[in-house]
C-alpha cells in the first residue's frame, strides 16, 4: 500500500500548488528553514526596535480530526481530477480499526473521520486540507507561517495578531478542528 500511496502522492504534487507558508512535508523546504525566516523577522524587529507579537498555535489531534468530506471538497477546490478524488476516497471506504489495551483488544469499528495513520499519502492530504482552510485567513509570508499542524502567526500589533488567531480559530472550529495557544510572544 506504501508504494500506491507514494505513487498517488507524485500525481497530487503535479496538479496541487500549496502556499509558500507551508514547510512541513514540502519538497526542498524544511521547518529549519521556517525557524531560521522566523529568527531573522524577529532580530530585524529587534535591532530596528519595533514591536513584534508572535503566537504559536497547535492543532490537537489533527491527523485524527479532519472530516473527510472536508479532504475531498478541498482536494477538489486544489485543482485534482475527480479520477484520483476517487482513487483516495477508495483508499478511506470501509477504514476499520481496532484498539489494542492491557486487557485484550476491542472488536472491529469503522473509522469514518481523520487520515490514516502511518500512511506515505496522509502528510500531504493534510497539506491540502490546511493550505486550502488556510487561503481565507493567511496574510503574506512570513506573518503566517505553518508546520504541518503547528502555525506562528505574527505582526507588529498585539491586536492584530489576536484578530488574526481568531480567524485561524474560527476557521479550524467549523472544519471540525481545534488548536491550542503554545506560546504567545511580544517582543519590543
Amino acid at each position: 500500500m506504501k508504494l500506491w500511496e507514494r505513487v498517488v502522492e507524485a500525481r497530487l504534487r503535479k496538479v496541487v500548488e500549496i502556499c509558500e507558508q507551508q514547510y512541513g512535508f514540502m519538497p526542498r523546504k524544511s521547518t529549519t528553514d521556517a525557524i531560521f525566516a522566523l529568527r531573522i523577522l524577529m532580530e530585524k524587529y529587534r535591532d530596528g526596535q519595533r514591536e513584534l507579537h508572535c503566537v504559536f498555535v497547535d492543532l490537537e489531534k489533527a491527523y485524527d480530526r479532519v472530516p473527510r468530506e472536508e479532504l475531498w471538497y478541498c482536494m477538489r477546490k486544489s485543482g485534482v481530477a475527480g479520477k484520483y478524488v476517487r482513487v483516495v476516497q477508495d483508499m478511506y471506504e470501509r477504514s476499520r480499526t481496532v484498539v489494542r489495551c492491557a486487557v485484550g483488544q476491542t472488536e472491529e469499528f469503522n473509522v469514518e473521520v481523520g487520515l490514516h495513520q502511518g500512511s506515505a499519502l496522509s502528510p500531504f492530504l493534510f497539506a491540502i486540507v490546511m493550505d486550502q482552510l488556510s487561503e481565507e485567513v493567511r496574510q503574506e509570508s512570513p506573518w503566517t507561517m505553518m508546520f504541518a499542524d503547528d502555525i506562528v502567526i505574527c505582526s507588529e500589533s498585539r491586536e492584530q495578531v489576536e484578530e488574526n488567531l481568531e480567524r485561524w480559530r474560527f476557521a479550524l472550529e467549523r472544519r471540525g478542528m481545534k488548536s491550542r495557544v503554545m506560546e504567545s510572544v511580544g517582543k519590543r
